[in-house]
C-alpha cells in the first residue's frame, strides 16, 4: 500500500479562504518575496471604460503607497496605452532614466525610491479592465528567469481580482435589470446612478486623508453607491409613482425601503456568497442608512452624527446634489450655483457639513462628470 504523505504545506493554501482580496495580495507578496525578495510591492489599478481613468485600488505594502488615492487618464498615460495596444507586458529596469519621459505616476514611484517596475496588463475575455504592478528598490532584476514566475503569480492575482470585480458587477446588474423588468417602474436614470456615484467617489477621496480611508474603500463607495435605493423594489408602484403628495401612511411604506434595502441587501450577499468581499457593510450601510440625517431627524433608526456611517453620509450628499440638479416629472432642474446653496442651509441639519463642503470645493471635477453624463431624451 503507498505510503501517504502530508508534510508538505501550501504556501498559497490562504488563497482558498473566505479572506478579504487585500490580504490575499498581501499573502501572494509574501510567498512571492521568498524566491524574489527584491520585490517590495504589488499594486493593483482598476480601468473604468465610461471615464477612460485608471484608478489604484490595492497594494501590499503597507505604508509604502506613493499612489495613494490615485487617478489618472488613460489617455495621458502613452507608455501605459502601449502595452495595452501590444497586449504584452512591460520592463523597465531603470525607473531614473524613465521618468523623464512619462506621467506623474512614474515620477512618484521613482521618488518613492523604486528603481525598477514590471507591469502586467489585465484582461477578461480580451477587454482591458486594469493593471498589475511589481515594484523593486534595485535595478536590472527583472530578468527573464524572473519574469517568467512572475507571470504565474501575476495572472493568479489577476484572477482574483477579477472575480472579486465580476461577482460585484454580476450583483449590480442582476438588482437593475429586476428593478426594471419586474415592476417596468420608473427607475432612477442611468446618468443618475453614474454621476452620483462619482460624486460619492470624488466626496470620499477628499476626506481620505482625515479619515485615513484606502482605495479599496473608496472605490467600493463607488462600485456601491449606485444599490442606494434598491428598496424601492419593494415599494408598490401605486405609491412609488404616485403623483402626488404621499398621506402618512403612504410615507412609512416608502420610508421602509431603507430597511427592506438592508434585507435585500443581505439576501443578494447570501446568494452570492459576498460575506468574503472586504467593506461589504458599505452595501449594507449605503442601503439602510442613506437617508438617516445629521440631527437625528432621519430614517429608518434616527441616527445622528457619527452614528451615521461615513459611506451612507457622502451618498446621502451626492444623492440630493444630482437630484436637485435634475430634471424630474414634477420640476425643472436647479443650477449648481441653485443647489449649492441648498446643500450649504441643509449642511449640519440633514447633511453633512464636511461631505458638503468637499463637493463644493471639488466643484470642476463635479461638473465634468455633468457634463460626461447628460441626460438624453430617452433619460
Amino acid at each position: 500500500m503507498p505510503q501517504l504523505m502530508f508534510d508538505h504545506e501550501d504556501t498559497l493554501n490562504v488563497l482558498n479562504s473566505k479572506l478579504p482580496l487585500k490580504e490575499k495580495l498581501v499573502s501572494a507578496h509574501k510567498t512571492i518575496q521568498t524566491r524574489f525578495p527584491f520585490i517590495v510591492r504589488i499594486a493593483v489599478t482598476i480601468y473604468d471604460p465610461k471615464t477612460r481613468l485608471l484608478k489604484t485600488y490595492l497594494h501590499s505594502s503597507d505604508d509604502d503607497n506613493p499612489l495613494k488615492n490615485y487617478e489618472a487618464s488613460l489617455d495621458n498615460a502613452h507608455s501605459l496605452k502601449e502595452v495595452i495596444a501590444k497586449g504584452r507586458p512591460r520592463v523597465v529596469n531603470n525607473l531614473v532614466t524613465f521618468e523623464d519621459s512619462e506621467g506623474s505616476h512614474a515620477k512618484r514611484l521613482a521618488r518613492q525610491g523604486y528603481a525598477a517596475s514590471y507591469t502586467m496588463p489585465m484582461f477578461d475575455a480580451g477587454e482591458f479592465f486594469g493593471f498589475l504592478f511589481f515594484n523593486s528598490y534595485d535595478k536590472d532584476v527583472f530578468t527573464e528567469k524572473v519574469l517568467s514566475d512572475l507571470d504565474i503569480f501575476g495572472h493568479l492575482i489577476s484572477l482574483l481580482t477579477l472575480r472579486e470585480l465580476s461577482i460585484i458587477n454580476m450583483m449590480i446588474a442582476v438588482v437593475k435589470t429586476t428593478s426594471q423588468i419586474v415592476h417596468k417602474r420608473d427607475p432612477e436614470t442611468g446618468s443618475h446612478l453614474d454621476r452620483m456615484s462619482r460624486y460619492s467617489r470624488v466626496i470620499a477621496k477628499g476626506l481620505a486623508d482625515k479619515y485615513e480611508l484606502n482605495d479599496e474603500y473608496i472605490e467600493h463607495i463607488f462600485m456601491f453607491a449606485p444599490l442606494h435605493d434598491i428598496g424601492k423594489i419593494a415599494i408598490p408602484d401605486e405609491i412609488l409613482l404616485k403623483p402626488g403628495k404621499l398621506n402618512k401612511q403612504e410615507t412609512e411604506i416608502m420610508r421602509s425601503h431603507a430597511t427592506k434595502g438592508r434585507e435585500i441587501i443581505d439576501e443578494i450577499i447570501d446568494n452570492f456568497r459576498l460575506d468574503g468581499i472586504n467593506d461589504i457593510d458599505i452595501l449594507r450601510n449605503i442601503a439602510e442608512s442613506h437617508h438617516e440625517a445629521v440631527n437625528g431627524s432621519g430614517y429608518p433608526f434616527g441616527k445622528s452624527k457619527d452614528e451615521i456611517p461615513l459611506e451612507a453620509r457622502i451618498v446621502a450628499v451626492s444623492d440630493v446634489f444630482d437630484a436637485l440638479t435634475s430634471k424630474r416629472s414634477y420640476k425643472e432642474a436647479w443650477s449648481n450655483d441653485e443647489a449649492i446653496a441648498m446643500l450649504e442651509k441643509l449642511a449640519g441639519e440633514t447633511l453633512d457639513s464636511e461631505c458638503v463642503n468637499v463637493l463644493i470645493q471639488c466643484r470642476d471635477d463635479i461638473e465634468s462628470i455633468q457634463n460626461q453624463f447628460k441626460e438624453n431624451e430617452f433619460g
